[in-house]
């Protein structure tokens, strides 16, 4: 197998881009003859004529300008690789905030492709209430936040609406039951909606668990011992969401809003942005215009 030498490469293209050995080698800082003999190394490793030198000038043969556009995209993604790499400008921390339901299955791609992207970046992921995080966001203890609210606030983008949903233990029966028993946790966003609609509906309801875990009511709900409301498509694979055939009240559509911070302008940045945008379905997503605060 053979494998083509950047240094050769890039000697290569400076040539082209020159228009001959001496323009070249002051260019890249070397001697003429140093140059001469990459590009002749270079020849002999493909076994063809890359440059015509029948001429008063240097030009490229049919194979070196077939060679030129391969030579440029890979120099161009060598020096990219090497400044990624190495650059402390691509070296630091970002906090993102996310609501615990919206984690999965989106946010473990994200930070996969983010850390391939800039693998001297570090993420702190943040899984805490929508409340609490538009708290910490306020206080500038997160760079960005994703949330989950009954509308588009002012400041945010929203990446996409979601509805609503009863969720059961698999083929469950606790959704029949009245009182109904509610599992959702006390600061949970969704609780005063589900509530509103329950009590709109004249069903009796009642609630044993008084938990903030989502652990613990993944595992109530999974036991079959209550109902919980999640967003469509965040549902744990334990879960699903229950066919109740208007047993129980519909319930509203939700916006997954994002927050950035002041670095929003940095490269970094835009890149999780969009990476977030990717991930969160942004073709299902209303224009990402900005409210006026």
């Amino acid at each position: 197998m053979r494998n083509l030498d950047m240094t050769t490469l890039r000697s290569f293209v400076a040539v082209a881009d020159s228009g001959g050995v001496t323009r070249a080698a002051g260019f890249l800082h070397l001697t003429q003859s140093a140059v001469s003999m990459q590009l002749k190394r270079l020849e002999e490793l493909l076994g063809l004529d890359l440059l015509d030198r029948s001429g008063r000038g240097i030009a490229l043969t049919a194979a070196g300008e077939q060679l030129l556009a391969y030579a440029r995209r890979m120099v161009a993604l060598n020096d990219e690789v090497i400044g990624r790499l190495t650059d402390q400008a691509f070296e630091g921390e970002v906090v993102l905030g996310v609501p615990h339901d919206i984690v999965y299955p989106a946010i473990p791609r994200v930070l996969q492709q983010f850390n391939a992207a800039y693998p001297r970046f570090k993420v702190q992921l943040l899984t805490l209430n929508t409340s609490v995080l538009k708290q910490k966001f306020a206080r500038g203890e997160c760079d960005m936040i994703l949330t989950t609210e009954a509308e588009q606030q002012p400041g945010s983008e929203c990446l996409v609406t979601k509805n609503l949903v009863w969720v059961g233990a698999m083929g469950g029966s606790a959704w029949r039951q009245r009182p109904l028993e509610l599992v959702q946790a006390r600061h949970c966003i969704f609780r005063p909606l589900v509530l509103r609609a329950l009590d709109s509906s004249g069903i009796d309801w009642t609630s044993s668990v008084d938990s903030d875990s989502d652990r613990t009511l993944e595992a109530t709900v999974a036991a079959d011992l209550g109902v919980q409301a999640l967003l469509e498509g965040t549902l744990p694979p334990h879960l699903e969401m229950v066919d109740h055939g208007g047993a129980l009240p519909q319930l509203p559509q939700h916006y997954i809003n994002f927050y950035a911070g002041e670095n929003g302008g940095n490269e970094v940045y835009q890149t999780l942005a969009r990476l977030l945008r990717q991930a969160f379905g942004e073709s299902q997503a209303k224009p990402r215009l900005k409210v006026a605060g």
